[in-house]
């Protein structure tokens, strides 16, 4: 395939993986251990562990690299140590394909527009979350976006069958909350970056001085969990998880 205009370049050693969707993406089957990742991936780089959701201190993230020093792809485990979710850098990750169609380091219009071509019926129709990220749930697919030098381009976030369910959701859905983190597909609530420039990690954060932030058990059962929550308790973002945000969000 040519990359069009403003696309990510193919760089040696960059792999294709196929898309087999709620089973396996590439050399990866979602349930998989972390030693059975690692043993499926010889050769690959372990840059870092960190933990990817504030809700569920047990589920931590894995950034592998097909280059030292250099993320391609983060791999997401629960409690109890099953991959079930996997993101690939839009510029250096693995070329993730469905069905011939390749998902990594694309124009997200370009994209967007060939995703509703393809799967417009009502079984695999493609839905928002509610900051406007698109996936379908039927194949356990979110598509985000990333900062690179070659502009805004699309990282894809994959799920398996057990946690495919409302993934588009980021209230609902099981994909973790540093997934969420950085550039938006679209501008949501004034900002196209999540968390927002004024409650980002500067030394003193923005919003509600710490005596006066609600315990986050309030914003149980409403939407948005992770605005309401990053609102109240800016803190819970991890170092691990800002990373992640700042490499989405080169700005």
């Amino acid at each position: 395939m040519v990359p069009e205009a403003g696309e990510s370049p193919t760089e040696p050693g960059r792999p294709v993986w196929v898309l087999n969707p709620l089973e396996s993406v590439g050399p990866l089957r979602f349930g998989m251990s972390a030693d059975e990742v690692r043993a499926a991936l010889p050769g690959v780089f372990e840059l870092k562990s960190f933990s990817a959701e504030p809700f569920y201190p047990d589920v931590y993230g894995l950034q592998l690299g097909f280059h030292p020093a250099v993320p391609a792809v983060y791999m997401y485990f629960n409690r109890a140590d099953q991959l079930f979710s996997v993101a690939a850098d839009a510029s250096h990750g693995p070329r993730v394909t469905l069905e011939g169609l390749e998902l990594t380091g694309r124009v997200p219009a370009v994209l967007e527009d060939t995703i509703f071509d393809l799967y417009s019926s009502p079984v695999r129709g493609v839905s928002y979350g509610p900051r406007g990220n698109p996936g379908i749930n039927d194949i356990g697919m979110v598509l985000r976006v990333q900062d690179t030098a070659s502009g805004v381009l699309t990282r894809p976030v994959l799920v398996g069958r057990e946690w495919a369910d409302r993934c588009t959701d980021d209230w609902e859905g099981s994909i973790p909350e540093c997934e969420w983190l950085g550039r938006q597909w679209r501008t949501y609530e004034g900002s196209d970056v999540w968390p927002r420039p004024d409650t980002r990690r500067t030394g003193r954060r923005g919003g509600l001085p710490r005596s006066r932030r609600r315990p986050c058990e309030i914003y149980a059962n409403r939407p948005h969990k992770a605005d309401l929550f990053a609102e109240a308790h800016a803190d819970v973002i991890t170092e691990g998880m800002q990373a992640i945000a700042d490499a989405l969000t080169l700005a």
